[in-house]
């Protein structure tokens, strides 16, 4: 990533992040099942087999986890990132499983300076992740807060 920190001028609307891959092994499912999420489909293979989701399957809040991990890769941690105002939409829409390779996109829907913090603005992501398969397994809105340049002309 270059020195140069990404500021809120550089989330234009349509520009596309890259996220992942990332492959899904079944200790991490099992380690983050066993502290946040105990249910038997997310620590047990067999019980994984024996539920609709049809093998041992990370829970979704892990999946949400692995997307956050992803996203700071990608974009975040090289950018002028303030945090986050709140999740607008969070889908799970296929399980994942064990030994899924999962990879997808950050597309952002809008950027706008803020009226009430000068020299901030908010941009709006739609994110979605597939499984080797092609498969749409979660699907993620949400805005974050960014700086501005110094100097910089955007206004409200």
């Amino acid at each position: 990533m270059s020195a140069e920190k990404l500021s809120l001028e550089d989330f234009e609307p349509s520009r596309r992040f890259p996220l992942g891959p990332k492959l899904v092994l079944a200790e991490e499912i099992i380690e983050f099942a066993s502290e946040f999420d105990p249910q038997p489909m997310h620590i047990d293979e067999a019980a994984g087999r024996a539920s609709i989701l049809g093998g041992l399957a990370a829970s979704g809040w892990h999946t949400s986890a692995m997307l956050m991990r992803m996203m700071a890769d990608s974009y975040i941690v090289n950018a002028l990132c303030e945090g986050a105002p709140g999740i607008d939409l969070m889908e799970w829409r296929k399980p994942v499983l064990a030994g899924d390779m999962l990879q997808g996109q950050s597309l952002v829907l809008e950027a706008r300076p803020m009226r009430s913090r000068p020299g901030m603005g908010i941009v709006k992501f739609r994110h979605e992740l597939e499984n080797q398969r092609g498969e749409l397994v979660c699907v993620s809105e949400n805005s974050v807060m960014i700086r501005m340049r110094p100097g910089s002309e955007l206004s409200a």
